[in-house]
Order: structure tokens, then C-alpha cells, then sequence
């Protein structure tokens, strides 16, 4: 174990990983942005390497294929803060599952896999902190490891840990950790809250995807109890939860792989017993999913048509996301004793102007097949299309739309039925 600086990493990656080496840095709360700067430094040493991990859009800014011409990147969401790379060609989007992501990180060896933690224990053993999700996988099998040592990454009662022997070099890094500042909800998404609320019961286990939605429906649990979270990602919303009786007692109450958001969400989740952090190959793992009774997966789409299916990814022809675990909760939910697959989103866009429950999705892709939406809801009401025929799915779709846009709609669906 070589023990290097800050200012040294960039060089020390780079020998290690050789030109068109394969370079994992993490995203979510585990961004390295420190060593980021370094390489801004040093943009010489990222010439010809190639730079993956799952980066959240609108959460991890950072363009490590733009930090010189000849540095690639590959990623599974699309962003506009990548978007200078993806049109130079510098950066590839996969598009995938986050349990296929996971899957490809174990069985594909990087070169170099960097990984934020805090700083080792009597054991040796340094944890993984709020960023639990994808770094365990591309850690296992990484020709070259490199820790980042951070004081300022708490330690979780119960999260995973990276051996410090296991490291090839070790980097102290004492920089903040990335923060996310609070939402801001509209009446609309306060209403979609309120007609999933009426699916939920007591004991239920609720898992929510990042943004607007999952802050309304953390808003709206009061009365229930026993309830267990089980999510990709906590935010800011989790904490007044923390201190209410709507949560059950015991570890693993609230199960996730990353916690992003203030400061104080931080601090409370790394100290409260009930908050465990596992790896996306258990959170996102279809027989994790399948065995919890009652899973409630309430995720967000940027439209749906009258067939059913659902784009995530698109706005018009522009890239905006990625699939991410959409499909992972969706399936594992619909396979769960008693589950429900909620999909969620605003009827209107641009003011009211535009349907988002359209005749036919003419995205370039479609992120969720027909055969996998199983509840829609928007501020307009619920519709649930399990077990419906083609005709009754879309006169149920057709019923949450804006009123303004329904007439429209039943007229585009019969022209598209006499065709």
C-alpha cells in the first residue's frame, strides 16, 4: 500500500490504468470532487483515460470527460451537464438497469476503481459511508484500488466497509461532501400524494424515487405506522420521519443505498439504528424485492401514452435521464406478496399547454414496456391498468389526464383503433 498525495493521485491513476484504461469514480454523495480538482490541475494525466460510474443528472456535475480531449467517459443517464462531451463524441450513455449496471461492474474489471470512504477503524476497516450503492461492486474486481480518505464521510451504525490492505495507494482527501438544497412542491404533486395515500396501510414498505414525489408522500404519512422504507436513494424528507412514530422499530426500518441531501440528513441517518446502507445488488436485486411483503414502488415518468408505456429518459428527441432503478422497483414490486407498482407524474406540461399523457410516446426509446406499468397516477386521480385490455387502459388513462386534453385524447385513440 503506497501512501500518495492529493496532487499525486492524477499521475498515479494514470500509470496505473495505461491509456485507454477504464477509471471508476463513484457518483452520488460518494463523488470525489477533490480529486476531480486535482486532474483540473493535472488535465494531461486524464488523456486517453476512461472515466465510468453511475452520475446522477441535476447531482454530480462533474464532467470527467471534458477534462481534456482526449479523456472519455461512459455513464447510464444522459445530463445536460454532460451534454459538451456527449456531443464531441467524448462520452458514451448505456442505457441499462441499476442492477444490470451492477452486474456489468462485477463481472467487467476496471483498471482503477477510486472509492470515497471515511477513515479506518481498529480493524482496518474503512466505511463506505452515505454512498454505498455501486462502489462495492467495481471495487471487488479492479486491477488497481486507490481509497480516498475522508474525515468528513460519517460512519453508519450498518454499511458496508472496503479493506484499507485491500487499497494499492492511499489518498487523504478532507473535503466537504456533496449536499443537495431542499424542493420545492407544487399543489400538484401534494395531490398525487394524496391519491397514493389511499393505497397504503399500516406495516407497508414504501419505496420512493428521487425528487417532488417522493417528498410529497414522505409529507403524507401521518396515521400510518410500522412502516418500512426501502430505496435506492433518502433524502431531506426522511428526517422528520426520523423523530415520528410512522417508522417501525428495529434495524433496517429504513434500508437505501445512498443518503444525499443536507448536512443534518447526514448526521441523523449515520447515527439512528434503524437506517442500514446496502449495495445496489441487494437493494435493487429482484429476489430482495420479491420477499418483502407488501412492497409499494412509487416511481416518476416524464410521460405515458394510451398504451400503457412509459418514457423516462426523453423530452422530446433530447436525452435527459436515464432508466436508472425504474425497472428494477417496478418488477420486484409486482412479484412482492401484496405489491403495488405506482408510476407518478404531473398531467401537464409548459404551463398546461402540453398532455403528458399522450396518444403515442414518439420518444427514441421507451424506458418502460406496457406489460410493466401496473398503477398511474396524477394530480387528476388513479388509474390502475392491471389486468385491462387495450381499450379500457387507455379509457383509464384517458380519465387522470387534464381535463382540458381528454377529447383530444379519445379522438386520437379511436383514429389509432380504426387503423
Amino acid at each position: 500500500m503506497q501512501k500518495i498525495t492529493l496532487a499525486e493521485a492524477p499521475a498515479w491513476i494514470a500509470a496505473k490504468a495505461g491509456r485507454g484504461g477504464r477509471v471508476y469514480v463513484a457518483g452520488c454523495s460518494g463523488q470525489p470532487t477533490a480529486l476531480f480538482d486535482a486532474f483540473r490541475t493535472r488535465p494531461d494525466k486524464a488523456a486517453g483515460l476512461i472515466f465510468h460510474g453511475i452520475w446522477i443528472p441535476g447531482v454530480n456535475p462533474l464532467d470527467w470527460a471534458g477534462l481534456h480531449p482526449a479523456a472519455r467517459g461512459e455513464a447510464t443517464f444522459a445530463s445536460p451537464d454532460w451534454q459538451d462531451s456527449a456531443a464531441a463524441g467524448r462520452l458514451r450513455i448505456v442505457p441499462e438497469t441499476y442492477t444490470a449496471s451492477y452486474v456489468r461492474l462485477e463481472r467487467a474489471a476496471a483498471d482503477v476503481a477510486v472509492a470515497m470512504v471515511a477513515p479506518p477503524d481498529h480493524k482496518g476497516d474503512c466505511s463506505l459511508g452515505l454512498a454505498a450503492d455501486f462502489t462495492p461492486a467495481a471495487w471487488m474486481r479492479a486491477c488497481h484500488r486507490m481509497l480516498l480518505i475522508n474525515p468528513q464521510m460519517p460512519v453508519p451504525i450498518d454499511g458496508p466497509c472496503l479493506k484499507l490492505a485491500d487499497a494499492d495507494a492511499v489518498v487523504e482527501a478532507d473535503h466537504p461532501l456533496l449536499t443537495v438544497g431542499p424542493v420545492t412542491l407544487d399543489s400538484a404533486f401534494a395531490a398525487i400524494a394524496g391519491h397514493i395515500r389511499t393505497l397504503l396501510r399500516d406495516g407497508d414498505t414504501l419505496q420512493f424515487g428521487l425528487g417532488k414525489v417522493q417528498l410529497a408522500m414522505l409529507a403524507n404519512l401521518s396515521g400510518l405506522r410500522d412502516i418500512r422504507l426501502h430505496a435506492g436513494m433518502v433524502s431531506d424528507p426522511l428526517l422528520p420521519l426520523l423523530s415520528q412514530d410512522v417508522l417501525a422499530d428495529g434495524p433496517g426500518a429504513v434500508t437505501t443505498g445512498v443518503a444525499l441531501g443536507s448536512p443534518a440528513l447526514y448526521d441523523a441517518v449515520a447515527s439512528d439504528p434503524r437506517v442500514r446502507f446496502r449495495p445496489v445488488g441487494y437493494t435493487h436485486d429482484i429476489r430482495t424485492l420479491a420477499a418483502i411483503p407488501r412492497l409499494i414502488a412509487i416511481n416518476s415518468v416524464i410521460e405515458v401514452d394510451l398504451f400503457g408505456q412509459a418514457n423516462a429518459e426523453f423530452i422530446g428527441e433530447k436525452a435527459v435521464s436515464g432508466g436508472g432503478g425504474l425497472l428494477d422497483f417496478l418488477r420486484g414490486s409486482r412479484m412482492s406478496p401484496g405489491g403495488l407498482p405506482i408510476i407518478a407524474l404531473v398531467s401537464t406540461a409548459r404551463s398546461g399547454v402540453l398532455s403528458r399523457i399522450v396518444p403515442r410516446l414518439m420518444a427514441p426509446a421507451i424506458t418502460i414496456p406496457r406489460c410493466d406499468v401496473g398503477l398511474v397516477v396524477t394530480e387528476q386521480g388513479l388509474a390502475d391498468l392491471r389486468g385491462l385490455d387495450e381499450d379500457a387502459r387507455a379509457m383509464a388513462l384517458i380519465s387522470i389526464a387534464d381535463p382540458a386534453h381528454r377529447d383530444s385524447l379519445s379522438s386520437a385513440w379511436k383514429q389509432m383503433r380504426r387503423q
